[in-house]
């Protein structure tokens, strides 16, 4: 009676236990509902700005000799100007406003200084003090323009830049070269930078400018420098300053920049808002002249190549026809190239390659029988322990059926109602033999 108390008891607690876990649970996972839908803008709704049209400018414009120019209605006219090659482009967003035979190569004497400025100005501080070697002025072309620098003396590197910049010294040049790197590295590092600056027709063979077989240039790359040019603070700094003071040992003389549109020297007038930037002469190259200047929130770069008349006076003036015309026919005329890079092509993705399946693991043969688990079931005498082990083994066998996922799993009731019965029974036997 009391074995059979026992075993009611506990197949109603376990049908209790039962009835209790596999009842619905609060906060069970429910189907997802499917999203509301969005609600309709009224007007004056705030949405996503629509972007900008981007214009169409066809490249190959620049590539075409002659004067290139859209005007739309209102434009004026394009002024007359002799110049072999020229270029007007906005220094802000790199459009090209006119140009003449932009990518015609032609020597480019010291407006090449520009280039080697991009390159070599983040070498050093302009604090940086430098006394100079002997070789360092070796090598200075015939009838080279000089600052005036001497083996022995000790010049700060803003000084040495001033000698570039204003006097166009080669003196100069050769220096600040040998400070950074070596003259044929400086020379083969300008050559990388205009590449990556976009512009494909310049040659570096004399980073100073210096009349070279084979160095040339173009307008259109001259632009594409002068552009990078103003919008570097320290290079502005430079091409703009008009007069300085430049050391010699304990005494100093004053150098002038000989870009007369930063001067207004030799009845030329200084051009209102000018920055700068370059200007070079040499007998084989002509003239040559990058310019740059502000008005209001517009900024022009202007490049101009060996005019064929004038005197040597006159590729100022024609900067200055260009730059006045430039800056007239803003919003008047549709640009018909561009000074920026073009944009590298994105790579191609590489094809996604998927691992080699696995070999499936040959399955092990099962045992007969689990190993009972002494400590789950102990009975003394061993008497009934079969009994326990496939109860046991009942119980672990319930419990790894998969869940099916869409509620509460029964699994772990049964396996309790199932051990709870087996233990029963392993007592009653065993209390029956004891009795015996």
């Amino acid at each position: 009676m009391i074995v059979t108390s026992a075993l009611r008891h506990a197949a109603a607690g376990s049908a209790a236990m039962l009835l209790v876990l596999s009842a619905p649970v609060a906060g069970a996972a429910t189907p997802p509902r499917a999203p509301a839908a969005a609600p309709a803008l009224g007007a004056g709704s705030v949405t996503e700005p629509t972007p900008p049209a981007r214009r169409f400018v066809d490249q190959t414009r620049l590539d075409r000799a002659g004067t290139q120019v859209q005007p739309l209605a209102g434009a004026p006219d394009v002024p007359s100007v002799s110049a072999l090659s020229w270029v007007v482009a906005d220094a802000g967003t790199g459009e090209v406003l006119a140009a003449r035979s932009a990518h015609r190569k032609l020597p480019p004497a010291s407006t090449l200084k520009t280039l080697f400025a991009l390159t070599a100005l983040p070498y050093h501080e302009g604090s940086e003090q430098h006394t100079v070697a002997d070789e360092e002025l070796m090598g200075i072309g015939e009838g080279s323009s000089l600052v005036g620098i001497k083996e022995g003396y000790t010049y700060r590197v803003s000084d040495l830049w001033n000698g570039v910049f204003l006097s166009s010294g080669n003196d100069a040049v050769r220096v600040l070269a040998s400070m950074s790197g070596g003259w044929e590295s400086v020379a083969r590092q300008m050559q990388d930078k205009a590449r990556s600056l976009g512009a494909k027709d310049t040659h570096v063979v004399s980073p100073d400018g210096y009349d070279a077989p084979g160095q040339v240039s173009s307008a259109y790359d001259l632009a594409v420098f002068g552009r990078a040019g103003v919008q570097d603070p320290e290079f502005t700094r430079y091409c703009s300053t008009a007069y300085a003071d430049f050391p010699a040992g304990s005494w100093s003389y004053g150098i002038a920049n000989t870009n007369r549109l930063v001067t207004g020297e030799d009845g030329i007038g200084r051009y209102p808002g000018i920055i700068g930037i370059k200007n070079g002469y040499t007998s084989n190259a002509g003239n040559t002249l990058v310019a740059a200047a502000r008005r209001g929130e517009r900024t022009l770069v202007v490049s101009v190549m060996n005019p064929q008349s004038g005197g040597g006076l006159a590729v100022y003036e024609e900067a200055r026809d260009l730059l006045d015309w430039g800056f007239e026919a803003a919003g008047k005329v549709r640009p018909v190239g561009s000074l920026l890079p073009p944009k590298s092509p994105k790579p191609e993705p590489e094809p996604e390659t998927l691992p080699e399946p696995k070999a499936e693991p040959k399955a092990e043969p099962k045992a007969e029988t689990e190993p009972v688990d002494a400590r789950a079931v102990s009975v003394r005498g061993g008497a009934g322990a079969p009994g326990a082990a496939q109860a046991a083994s009942a119980a672990r066998t319930a419990a790894t059926v998969e869940p099916s996922g869409q509620g509460p799993s029964v699994t772990l009731p049964l396996a309790l109602v199932v051990s709870a019965c087996a233990a029963a029974l392993v007592v009653w036997s065993w209390r029956r033999r004891v009795r015996a």
